[in-house]
């Protein structure tokens, strides 16, 4: 079962926390594996995905955020655009686009860093949001200060939070078909609250970084965790070969019900408000072509068709029209 376990080092500036997504990540490939039209990942597509997955949960965890935490990374290789979307308790979707062949072994730069367009996007999205309100989003490239590509995700990672955030974060991560996984040490900030939207950054933060010994100690002994302990070992192996020597304070680990678990949030519903913002007209000559819309979720494969009497009755009801449909030409 999918796991998620969260520890401080007692008396210390740092916490950590291991992911295991196994019953979770299972469920997402068998999901796009049975999809006729697209077929299962390629094996490095599939990789990066696991680790996009267990990276947002360990954020999303540590920051306690009220809404979706969505993970997103794009670009100009054959991999379009990967996303995952995490909520409040841990419910998680994810998908990738792909749009062309993906070599075996073929890293993170040539799948969506071709030329140094890729982009790491993070975007907190409130479940209840003020009047005008909109999502915080921090994007990041995916390559270093030199310009050069960054190959791990994980480099990805902690580059965003030092800049945006200004905290010191180290990542592990590490996926294959049946688990993905993820360690997190960070050094706990100065002030404010740790939610991605930029209260972190103060000088005080900003004097912190990467001067703390105690972190920079417990961030290498995290950094000598192998892809294969990772994903082999149980947490409670991992955390006391790593931190043997550290006096840590666990605490309750999340798994069963409240496990980091797969949910797709998709309805026929939100599907019937999409084709209303088309406008009657364009659904009109789509429908004069074909027997009826049909629309598949790209996170789990549900099929939505409405043919033309659900799609008059889409612009008729005032349900629809109230929910933000239009019958706008």
């Amino acid at each position: 079962m999918s796991e998620l376990h969260k520890f401080l080092f007692d008396g210390l500036p740092v916490r950590g926390a291991v992911v295991r997504l196994t019953d979770a990540w299972v469920e997402i490939l068998r999901r796009r594996a049975s999809n006729t039209i697209t077929g299962a990942y390629p094996e490095p597509v599939r990789n990066m995905l696991g680790e996009m997955s267990a990276a947002a949960v360990l954020m999303q965890a540590n920051i306690k955020f009220d809404g979706a935490l969505v993970l997103q990374i794009f670009g100009d290789g054959p991999v379009q655009v990967a996303v995952v979307e995490v909520q409040s308790d841990l419910t998680l979707r994810a998908t990738a686009t792909v749009a062309g062949e993906v070599p075996q072994g073929l890293p993170l730069s040539q799948m969506v860093n071709v030329h140094n367009q890729g982009r790491c996007a993070i975007t907190l999205d409130p479940k209840t949001k003020f009047p005008g309100q909109q999502p915080y989003q921090g994007v990041v490239p995916l390559f270093d200060d030199h310009g050069q590509p960054i190959e791990k995700l994980s480099a990805v990672l902690e580059h965003y939070m030092l800049q945006s955030e200004q905290l010191d974060t180290t990542l592990v991560l590490a996926a294959d078909d049946k688990v993905a996984a993820g360690l997190l040490i960070q050094r706990l900030p100065m002030q404010g609250e740790n939610n991605l939207s930029g209260s972190l950054v103060t000088k005080e933060n900003e004097d912190a970084i990467g001067l703390n010994e105690h972190y920079n100690r417990i961030a290498t002994l995290a950094a000598s965790l192998k892809r294969e302990e990772l994903l082999t070992l149980d947490v409670d192996t991992i955390l006391r070969r790593l931190f043997w020597e550290e006096q840590v304070t666990r605490f309750e680990p999340l798994a069963g019900e409240t496990a980091p678990r797969f949910v797709c949030s998709c309805s026929r519903e939100r599907v019937g408000r999409m084709i209303v913002s088309l406008g009657r007209e364009e659904v009109e000559s789509i429908l004069s072509e074909r027997d009826d819309i049909e629309v598949s979720c790209d996170f789990c494969g549900a099929q939505q068709r409405f043919d033309p009497v659900d799609a008059a009755q889409l612009f008729t009801d005032p349900v629809q029209r109230l929910d933000g449909g239009s019958d706008a030409h």
